[in-house]
């Protein structure tokens, strides 16, 4: 038996590179999204109204629904939150 390593999990779960670094992304971002509300100490309906969507939306998030979060939603909802996003990009390896 052989075994393959991944340098993160959405490789091994994704066999398309492409969807394996989408998810890396929204992940990064929903965890700073989590991070951020509950830095600040808000509720889901004062996340929700801060970031401009239902509280049903804050619990998707707080419980790492990640496939019903696109990146444009995400990126949305961290400007809401004042948060800034700087992107770097590198060469796979």
């Amino acid at each position: 038996m052989s075994s393959k390593t991944y340098s993160s999990v959405w490789e091994a779960i994704e066999a398309n590179p492409a969807d394996a670094e989408n998810m890396k992304l929204r992940s990064k971002l929903m965890m700073a999204l989590d991070q951020h509300i509950r830095a600040k100490g808000w509720t889901q309906s004062e996340a929700a109204s801060q970031l401009g969507v239902t509280q049903p939306r804050i619990s998707d998030l707080l419980r790492g629904k990640i496939n019903l979060f696109a990146l444009d939603t995400l990126v949305n909802m961290l400007v809401a939150a004042g948060l800034q996003i700087e992107i770097r990009i590198t060469e796979a390896a």
